[in-house]
């Protein structure tokens, strides 16, 4: 059990076998490089043995050694130009108002910058494109109104909804660690500043370079913000599984004190009171049963829609529902070490854990800005010594076109256009991708692991199988069996219940009701003694059920258990209650084994049962009998032995292992919890989303390899030109106009090239 200690500025930390380790809280992250700028100052901190931030939940992850501070740690991330705070237990799930505040910010910077853009890009672009605007303006208010106009709208533009990125970016070029927001800053500020020159110094450039490029410094701060916008609404979704666990365990028990019942908070109680549960309440703590019977939900824990019955001796668990009958449990563990909280605190260390994300674009664009700034810089000294009069104007020309020529707008577009187009198509198939970076994992996935209950079943007990003994009518023993079993509160005799009525059968009612536990009940209907039980229960009262031997067999073999009715002391019919496969399950699995993957079951069923679904379905292995630890460790032991994993589940139970999987994938009929601690959300219903998902993650990646291509081979092919190769052979420069054209024209690529998986057809149909 993991214990808690303090560092002596107060943060709570946790100790493990080895060292100690504490959270921090980091604002300001933009992209791949961000993340490894503060991991490398964490790690300059002396006494840290390893630092392991997460973009995604803005946290890191530090190992320290004895007499390492928060403090220490907060300067050295401040240090490196970021803000965080130590994590503690009353702060560590509070961050969900700083998402939202940042998410509401960023929303209004990108209306504000896309109000003021568009006036721009109709002036400039229309002028361009059709000569009728051009004339228009030159008629009306005049091409230099238009400049001046344009100038104005782009300042604000720059000024307040882009100023984020000069005052991050610039001091990040200026410690020579340039990110996303250094390239923002630089394609923007070089387009406007030439812009500005020609605006109102025009005397400074030759007169075929006069023109302005207002329109590609708007539309770059506004398409940034546009992404950021979409990246702050999912980073503010991140807690949502936890804040919902934490809902589970109710704030108040009934507890006896000095001989009385009164209510108490939950975190009063102490191991041995004693705690009253009524029907309907969730269990507050876990605990023992004392006295009393009664059925309870666990499938939160167990993932099984069975609830179990509780008798004296037997164990429950905090935050599973009291079904109808009342309890009195003696306290067993409470707070941290009850199973809820453990559960909370495994989706809290899964979703910590840093994920294998390729960050492609910042990873080059470290190294590709200081290459283009020195690209401009050399052009320009080479113009400035042996260009031809005038050489300083024909310097600072193609200086500013291979600037701009680089603009990274085409860059920063590649990959979110074909998440966002990509991820809008798999929505439209039922996949819903909560996370964009799951579209990169769900590509190398090699193995999908899958849940039982509710991802491969239906996740009800339902009536599958009634054989009626020779001489019986099968409608009449289903009413009479089920006139009986509407007396019972076990899931079993409910789901019988339930087909009678949904075969339009009114019950009669049931007289002389008995019961035997655990072996069957009776009771008199219609006139006739009916009892219903096991096969045990059917010996005992004399009746031979070898007549339906072959069908045991049948039945065993797809993993259900029989029970027998008798009427009037004659053996009616054989029934079995079990949860039914989905009918789309089957195929499902088939495409995935199409897809080149190995499909591997783990449940909490019997093993029995879960290897007859197996063989069923073709499914490649199974572990079974596991809980949500076990659950954990089988996702880690097969990510070992497979490679990148996916798992696919729907309940309470499997949050932890959605979290710790490569690829978390959660059927969209399943809990709220499960869902938010997913990465991708089968809206279906079923596992035929699975290969769906799949093919178009594939598809996706595909797509953004293309885009990143094209954009990168667009600048660096025509850098050269933009710098005046050509002059000395034909004469040719780049103007700056025709640079900013080969800039439109590779993000017009790279859009157009997103907007083919619009067209995306899965290859695998199931």
């Amino acid at each position: 059990m993991e214990q808690s200690l303090r560092t002596p500025d107060g943060a709570r930390v946790a100790a493990g076998a080895a060292d100690l380790a504490i959270d921090l809280s980091v604002q300001g992250m933009t992209c791949a490089s961000c993340v490894g700028r503060v991991e490398r100052a964490l790690a300059a901190v002396p006494g840290v043995a390893r630092a392991s931030v997460n973009l995604a939940t803005e946290q890191a992850h530090i190992q320290i050694a004895t007499g390492v501070t928060g403090d220490a740690l907060v300067q050295a991330v401040a240090k490196a130009g970021y803000e965080a705070r130590v994590l503690s237990d009353d702060n560590r799930h509070t961050d969900d108002a700083d998402a939202r505040h940042e998410a509401e910010a960023l929303r209004k910077a990108l209306w504000l910058s896309a109000l003021l853009t568009l006036p721009v890009f109709i002036l400039e672009m229309g002028s361009h494109l059709i000569p009728g605007v051009h004339r228009l303006l030159a008629n009306s208010i005049g091409m230099q109104n238009s400049w001046y106009l344009q100038f104005v709208l782009t300042t604000v533009v720059l000024l307040l909804p882009g100023r984020r990125f000069f005052t991050i970016g610039i001091p990040a070029l200026l410690r020579r660690t340039p990110d996303m927001n250094s390239l923002v800053a630089l394609g923007a500020g070089a387009a406007y500043a030439y812009s500005v020159v020609a605006t109102f110094f025009p005397f400074l450039l030759p007169p075929s370079a006069i023109n302005v490029y207002y329109e590609a410094a708007a539309v770059i701060v506004t398409l940034i913000l546009l992404g950021r916008w979409l990246e702050a609404g999912a980073k503010g979704r991140t807690s949502e599984a936890i804040k919902r666990l934490m809902k589970l365990q109710p704030d108040t028990a009934r507890v006896l004190r000095d001989g009385n019942w009164t209510d108490a908070s939950v975190s009063s109680l102490s191991r041995g009171e004693t705690v009253a549960l009524r029907p309907g309440e969730r269990v507050p703590v876990d605990g023992v049963v004392i006295e009393g019977s009664s059925y309870i939900d666990e499938s939160m824990i167990s993932g099984e829609p069975v609830p179990v019955q509780k008798t004296e001796g037997t164990a429950v668990v905090a935050g599973t529902v009291n079904q109808s009958g009342a309890l009195t449990l003696k306290v067993t563990k409470t707070g941290a070490d009850t199973v809820l909280a453990q559960i909370i605190r495994m989706v809290e260390r899964a979703q910590a854990d840093k994920l294998p994300i390729q960050a492609v674009v910042d990873r080059i664009t470290m190294w590709f800005v200081p290459a283009v700034m020195a690209a401009a810089a050399l052009t320009f000294l080479v113009w400035l010594f042996v260009g031809p009069t005038p050489a300083l104007t024909f310097a600072l020309v193609n200086a500013v076109a291979v600037l701009i020529i680089a603009c990274p707008c085409a860059m920063g577009l590649a990959t979110p256009t074909s998440i966002m187009v990509g991820t809008g198509r798999a929505a439209q198939l039922g996949v819903l991708f909560r996370k964009g970076d799951a579209l990169q994992a769900l590509r190398d996935a090699r193995v999908v692991a899958v849940d039982k209950t509710g991802t491969l079943t239906e996740g009800k007990p339902a009536l599958t199988d009634l054989i009626a003994a020779s001489g019986f009518d099968r409608s009449t023993v289903l009413r009479q069996v089920a006139a009986v079993e509407a007396r019972s509160e076990h899931p079993i005799a409910q789901a019988i219940v339930q087909a009678a009525q949904q075969e339009g059968l009114s019950l009669a009612p049931a007289t002389e009701f008995s019961t035997q536990t655990g072996a069957g009940i009776a009771a008199q209907t219609e006139g006739v003694l009916v009892q219903v039980g096991a096969d045990r229960f059917m010996r005992s009262l004399g009746i031979d059920v070898e007549v339906f031997s072959d069908q045991v067999l049948r039945l065993a073999e797809e993993g259900k258990t029989p029970v027998y009715a008798a009427v009037d002391g004659q053996l009616a019919a054989m029934i079995a209650v079990s949860d039914p496969i989905k009918p789309s399950t089957g195929q499902a699995i088939k495409a995935m084994h199409d897809l080149g993957l190995k499909v591997v079951m783990v449940t909490g069923d019997s093993r029995r049962t879960g290897e007859a679904i197996a063989r069923q379905l073709g499914i490649d292995e199974v572990i079974a009998e596991v809980m949500p630890e076990g659950k954990v460790e089988a996702i880690n032991a097969l990510k070992q032995r497979y490679g990148m994993l996916a798992f696919v589940g729907d309940g309470i139970n499997d949050a932890p292992a959605l979290a710790a999987a490569d690829i978390g994938i959660a059927i969209g009929t399943g809990t709220d919890i499960a869902m938010e601690a997913a990465d991708v959300v089968l809206m279906s219903g079923d596992m035929g989303g699975v290969p769906t998902a799949i093919d178009i993650s594939r598809a996706t990646l595909a797509n953004i390899r293309q885009n990143l291509f094209w954009a990168f081979a667009y600048n660096t092919a025509l850098i050269p030109i933009a710098a005046g190769v050509l002059y000395p052979i034909n004469g040719v420069l780049l103007s700056p106009i025709f640079a900013a054209g080969a800039m439109a024209m590779s993000s017009v690529f790279v859009v157009g090239n997103a907007l083919r998986l619009k067209r995306f057809s899965p290859h695998v149909h199931a």
